[in-house]
């Protein structure tokens, strides 16, 4: 599944949408997990207002996903 791709936290990722160049602007998100209790393990942009999260699973117990802890930065007043 999908799990398998999710290894890691996510660490100031920059989420652009598909096909741009260049460098990030106000409202391209930058998403991160890095930090004691993190769990956010992918981003994927879907359009300016929506993004899908993907969570890692609970260390203790990989069934579930109890939390969700990440840090969001670079949005636009309008986002």
């Amino acid at each position: 599944g999908s799990d398998d791709l999710i290894a890691g936290n996510v660490s100031k990722h920059t989420v652009l949408p598909a096909g741009y160049c260049g460098q990030p602007k106000k409202g391209h998100l930058v998403f991160d997990a890095c930090f004691e209790s993190g769990n956010l393990g992918r981003v994927d942009h879907i359009t300016e207002f929506e993004y899908d999260l993907f969570i890692r699973p609970d260390t203790c117990n990989p069934r579930f996903r109890v939390w969700f802890n990440f840090t969001v930065e670079n949005v636009k007043e309008s986002q």
